[in-house]
């Protein structure tokens, strides 16, 4: 099975070119605004303003994805092993949405440590940067690189929506980050994607 040799440099700008596009603008524009406040209805059935069916859908879209079932990270060791060890690990794994592709980069951040190098998977005790636990979780089995896109798209998403103007990698290693911040900052990207039904 082939894999493509992808860098933290990659992810970077795909997901850079993908938020970029009119698509994903479109997604992520105006999913948090809400209607405006109704009139008070003389009848019961003026507060229905859309089916049923549409209801149950909508409220179906905003649930967080489901946990996919729970492997382990392999330990400290295995943090350290190059990633083409770990291939095995991708046989029958179906797709996540990039929410949960990213809760599986924050248990790599989390688990093996955050480094602020500029674009390296990881260092020698196996840390590795935002950009890189992505690369990671998908590597052990976690998610399609289209899903790498979308989750780097969402990061960027959210890295605009707090102020920052640059790339995940620039923002990675700027100085003063800490691994809380980078928890942090997947942490938000999370909620932000699960929300809009990503």
């Amino acid at each position: 099975m082939a894999i493509a040799a992808l860098t933290p440099d990659q992810v970077d700008d795909q997901a850079s070119r993908l938020h970029d596009t009119r698509g994903w603008q479109q997604i992520v524009t105006g999913w948090e605004r809400t209607a405006a406040e109704p009139t008070r209805p003389s009848d019961w059935r003026d507060l229905l303003s859309v089916p049923v069916e549409q209801l149950i859908d909508d409220t179906l879209r905003a649930l967080p994805a489901a946990s996919p079932h729970e492997r382990p990270l392999p330990g400290r060791l295995g943090a350290m092993l190059p990633d083409r060890v770990h291939l095995w690990r991708r046989v029958g794994q179906s797709d996540l949405r990039p929410s949960a592709h990213l809760g599986y980069a924050r248990q790599i951040l989390a688990e093996w440590g955050w480094q602020n190098a500029p674009y390296r998977l990881r260092n020698a005790r196996g840390a590795r940067c935002v950009c890189g636990a992505l690369i990671s979780a998908h590597r052990l089995g976690y998610g399609s690189l289209d899903t790498v896109d979308r989750a780097g798209a969402w990061l960027i998403t959210e890295l605009r929506a707090q102020g920052w103007p640059g790339l995940i990698g620039p923002w990675n290693r700027h100085p003063g980050r800490t691994a809380a911040d980078a928890l942090a900052l997947v942490d938000a990207t999370i909620r932000r994607a699960a929300l809009a039904g990503e």
